[in-house]
């Protein structure tokens, strides 16, 4: 009898445990818990998902900041996994996360993935953050019928959002922020019960999106919108958050806009908004944020929101208004009636539209002209076709010839990979907005220019460093410019400096130009404001022995591509192209997280003074030239980052590189005798070998053999993906 009261005394607490729990989570269906194993796999075992075994119970895994499980009967019903591989517009990881690649491997299929994530058919909540999925959104994401709240934020999903996702009518919440997603967004407006709307960071356009009325917070930023606000907001009774920043809207702020009821934050930044704000326009006492800066506005500001200033944030710098606080960041009103002008050209779908009358006639007017000519044209078009298709055969294989020059490896394009050709365009996110600065500011920031903040100066004028009011540190790049003609010239060619602005360069964050009048000549002093990197450039990372020991082929790897990302923005991200970025590995700067960024590169401002502008215009025709002597410098970079030697003189760079074409045509010992001797066991030789081969063609004697920058990025990234096959195969002890 005492031992079973012992006994009982034991058991009584696991009793209690027993009858306490909810039946809703004691116990997951062992059919649902090889759901989540597979997505365990398929997801190609993230932190987020480490150390689960088959005893393990997922429903009763503590929450935390990347994963929570909830269930309920047997049923998952809340799935959240917060990876740390970036997408093209998020933030730069942070340290320590700068090892990881942005997408799953080359094995993923997001259409398999999603097949397996829908039969969780209980599903009300399942947000997949960070996790490098790429692929287009299956359409069959709308099997979840009881999902609520979607969240795939921070991916690389391309493509349209599928329209079935119109079909699922309990979701409250959709967030697809931070991906590739384009063309027009499905109709929405079946989804009565959607509250939160956020498509931020992809290229989605150009018209609004039909959506419900009863929207809390609609966040549209940084897409392709062209169009006008819709009057139709108006109705819009529930809604807080209204941003659509970072567009190309046009056309007058609606007079109803920032009077409606439940608005607290209103951003219209960065658009191509135009006209005078009524002066008596009313502004809701809810209003706590509102960003109108960076439009076509002129006129006055509204009354009501300069009465608003002490208890909101009101943002309207950047436009044609005359204010007496920020005059100084306002552009003259005829910039403002010229560019608004230019804003509001039709779409092309309208143009189309406009023209098929037009189009008809002369089509039939055509028809009975050419019946009359026909026979005449028929002889000949057969010898023209007859005698082009000769010269094309022997003109094909000279040109395959040629191309057989640019391919640095054999090796068929891997699996998945695509073209994502607004991927660098989103990559400025984390970055201030970009703005004009007074000369009161960067006289500031430099404490009026004292002599111990000049760094250097040189050819691209005189360089400060600087301090803002908010206590961040800038550069400041100080030019002169003497040129004919009058200062607005200047000012169309200085707008380029806003689009200076990517995740692999030093950006531009702001500018200020003073100009004088002095005939026949003017005289523009043009101040460039540039972000400071803080940490050491790729040339010091490399020459500090224990520092370079620390960097595998993975993390050289990551960062030649982040080199030739910023290169490719220069030469195809900005119109006109930008070329001749003295290129040098002691201008490649790694911020803390050591993230590459292309520093000193060519600011295209107009020639320095007047007599340099015949100089200039013989200039013209040198892109090309420019273009290869930059793929050149590149391949120079890239030759260090492979040797990990340190580039003296061009015989060295001859020598070098003369070293690795031998050891790629050669035996494995040979090329891995060139090697940095640090990279032995981290790398893969297919992976190591595209690099090398692609890195000699860059060093070609012959520019006109060298490969496009878009050429040398993906075989980069081949390497990469090379590289990380053989890494997950288990290979990293194995010795090259």
């Amino acid at each position: 009898m005492k031992n079973l009261r012992v006994c009982f005394a034991y058991l009584f607490p696991s009793i209690i445990l027993v009858l306490i729990t909810p039946s809703s989570v004691a116990q997951l269906s062992p059919s649902e818990s090889r759901i989540l194993f597979q997505v365990q796999k398929l997801l190609e075992y993230p932190q987020a998902l480490q150390g689960w075994t088959r005893w393990t119970n997922l429903c009763f895994l503590p929450p935390s900041s990347s994963l929570k499980i909830v269930c309920s009967n047997g049923h998952v019903t809340e799935l959240t996994i917060i990876g740390n591989k970036t997408s093209p517009s998020s933030h730069i990881p942070k340290a320590g996360s700068w090892t990881s690649l942005q997408t799953l491997s080359g094995k993923f299929s997001i259409d398999s993935f999603f097949t397996v994530m829908t039969k969780l058919s209980n599903l009300k909540v399942l947000s997949l953050v960070s996790l490098g999925l790429w692929g287009p959104l299956p359409s069959k994401i709308n099997r979840l019928l009881s999902l609520e709240m979607l969240n795939i934020s921070s991916n690389l999903i391309y493509g349209e959002i599928p329209s079935s996702i119109s079909s699922m009518m309990n979701l409250r919440s959709l967030v697809l922020v931070n991906n590739l997603f384009n063309g027009s967004v499905p109709d929405l407006q079946s989804l009565t019960s959607l509250e939160e709307l956020n498509l931020g960071g992809n290229k989605l356009g150009p018209e609004f999106p039909s959506v419900g009325k009863n929207l809390v917070t609609i966040i549209l930023r940084s897409n392709s919108l062209r169009s006008h606000i819709p009057s139709q907001i108006v109705h819009f009774e529930k809604l807080q958050v209204f941003d659509v920043s970072s567009n190309d809207f046009f056309g007058n702020i609606p007079s109803f806009l920032m009077s409606m009821p439940s608005l607290h934050s209103l951003n219209l930044a960065a658009n191509h908004l135009s006209g005078n704000l009524s002066e008596n326009m009313a502004c809701s006492s809810s209003l706590t944020f509102v960003d109108i800066s960076h439009n076509l506005l002129v006129g006055k500001l509204p009354a009501c929101l300069g009465s608003m200033s002490s208890k909101a944030t009101i943002l309207y710098s950047g436009n044609c208004l005359s204010t007496k606080r920020l005059n100084n960041q306002q552009h003259p009103s005829s910039f403002c009636k010229r560019e608004g002008a230019l804003a509001v050209k039709p779409p092309a779908k309208k143009l189309q539209d406009e023209s098929k009358s037009g189009a008809k006639l002369g089509l039939v007017i055509g028809i009975i002209g050419g019946a009359v000519v026909i026979a005449g044209l028929l002889v000949f078009l057969i010898v023209f076709i007859f005698r082009k298709a000769n010269g094309e055969r022997s003109h094909h294989k000279m040109d395959k010839s040629v191309a057989n020059k640019y391919s640095a490896s054999a090796s068929p394009r891997p699996n998945g990979t695509r073209h994502i050709p607004q991927a660098m365009k989103q990559a400025t996110l984390g970055l201030p907005p970009y703005r004009i600065f007074t000369s009161e500011e960067i006289e500031d920031s430099t404490n009026n220019f004292d002599p111990s903040n000049l760094i250097e100066e040189g050819s691209q004028g005189q360089l400060y460093k600087g301090w803002l009011r908010d206590g961040s540190v800038v550069l400041v790049n100080c030019i002169k410019i003497r040129q004919k003609g009058l200062p607005h010239s200047i000012m169309q060619q200085i707008e380029v400096l806003s689009n200076l602005r990517h995740r692999h360069m030093v950006s531009v964050l702001g500018h200020c130009i003073i100009t004088e009048q002095d005939h026949p000549l003017t005289t523009s002093t043009v101040f460039i404001v540039f972000e400071h990197i803080s940490n050491v450039s790729l040339r010091d990372q490399l020459a500090d022995g224990r520092k370079r020991e620390m960097l595998k082929w993975p993390q050289r790897m990551a960062m030649s591509i982040g080199i030739a990302r910023g290169v490719q923005f220069l030469h195809t991200g900005v119109a006109p192209g930008i070329y001749g970025n003295n290129l040098k590995i002691e201008n490649i700067l790694l911020d803390d997280s050591l993230n590459t960024k292309v520093s000193r590169y060519n600011i295209p401002l107009p020639s320095k003074s007047a007599q340099d502008e015949h100089t200039a215009t013989n200039h013209i025709g040198s892109t090309n030239h420019a273009e290869k002597e930059d793929i050149y410098q590149l391949g120079v970079i890239l030759l260090e980052v492979i040797t990990g030697k340190q580039i003296a003189s061009p015989s060295e760079i001859e020598e070098m590189k003369d070293e690795l074409e031998n050891g790629s045509s050669e035996a494995t010992s040979v090329l891995k005798s060139v090697i940095d001797p640090s990279l032995r066991g981290t790398y893969a030789y297919e992976s190591m070998k595209t690099a090398v081969q692609i890195t000699i063609n860059c060093l070609s004697k012959v520019s006109s053999q060298r490969p496009s920058i878009e050429d040398v990025l993906w075989n980069l990234q081949y390497s990469m993906q090379v590289q990380e096959s053989w890494t997950s195969s288990g290979n990293l002890s194995t010795k090259f």
